[in-house]
C-alpha cells in the first residue's frame, strides 16, 4: 500500500483560496491512480476529483468543476488539490486516496489508500 499523508487545510473566507498536499511513500507512486475525496458532517464520504497515473486525464465533480485543480508531481511524490472560489459549503475533512489498480473512478471502492484527512473549514 502507499502511505498518504495530507496538509493545507484551515480556515478560509468565502471566495478564498487553499491549495492541498498529498505526500505518499511506499509502493510505487508513479504508476497509481489518485484522488481527492471530502466527507462533511453527517455526509457522506464523497468523490472531488482524480487524476491518472501521469497526470495528463483529471476529472472532477460537477459541484467543484471550474473551481478546483488537482495536479501532481510524480517527482515528489505528491499531489495537490487547488481550491478557489471557496464557498461554505466545500466544508469538510479532505481525504487524498489511491488506486493500485491502473484506472480509477469517481468511487471510493476504486481506491486502497488512504490519508487522515485535512480540515478545511469556509466561513461565511
Amino acid at each position: 500500500q502507499v502511505q498518504l499523508v495530507e496538509s493545507g487545510g484551515g480556515l478560509v473566507q468565502t471566495g478564498g483560496s487553499l491549495r492541498l498536499s498529498c505526500a505518499a511513500s511506499g509502493r510505487t507512486f508513479s504508476s497509481s491512480p489518485l484522488g481527492w475525496f471530502r466527507q462533511a458532517p453527517g455526509k457522506e464520504r464523497e468523490f472531488v476529483a482524480g487524476i491518472n497515473w501521469s497526470g495528463g486525464n483529471t476529472y472532477y465533480a460537477d459541484s467543484v468543476k471550474g473551481r478546483f485543480a488537482i495536479s501532481r508531481d510524480n517527482r515528489k511524490n505528491t499531489v495537490y488539490l487547488q481550491m478557489n472560489s471557496l464557498k461554505p459549503e466545500d466544508t469538510a475533512v479532505y481525504y487524498c486516496a489511491a488506486s493500485s489498480t491502473p484506472l480509477a473512478g469517481p468511487y471510493r471502492y476504486d481506491y486502497d489508500s488512504w490519508g487522515q484527512g485535512t480540515q478545511v473549514t469556509v466561513s461565511s
